[in-house]
């Protein structure tokens, strides 16, 4: 039985929480991209939920906004369902309380 692709429901919920943090910080895509030493268009692929980047960049990403990496990743959980195997879940958005 063929597992569903969850990459796209990932990277929009990796893409909303850094939307989110982003938008809390007050900074453009460039400026973040600038404090995290990564390309502009990989924040715009990666806000846009078309990337889900490797390990490296939400580590630079966390610090370019003085978040913790648990921040980028909020909703998004491994949680066991068969005795070998496991899925994601993923939680209804965050809502900015400031916003």
């Amino acid at each position: 039985m063929a597992r569903q692709d969850i990459r796209p429901v990932l990277a929009e919920r990796f893409a909303s929480n850094v939307r989110r943090l982003r938008a809390s910080a007050d900074v453009s895509q460039e400026e973040l991209a600038f404090r995290a030493d990564v390309h502009r268009t990989q924040v715009g692929l990666i806000e846009a939920g078309e990337r889900l980047p490797r390990l490296e960049t939400p580590v630079r990403l966390a610090g370019a906004l003085g978040v913790t990496t648990n921040d980028l990743v909020e909703g998004i959980a491994w949680e066991p369902f068969e005795q070998l195997s496991g899925g994601f879940a993923i939680s209804p958005d965050v809502v900015d309380a400031d916003a």
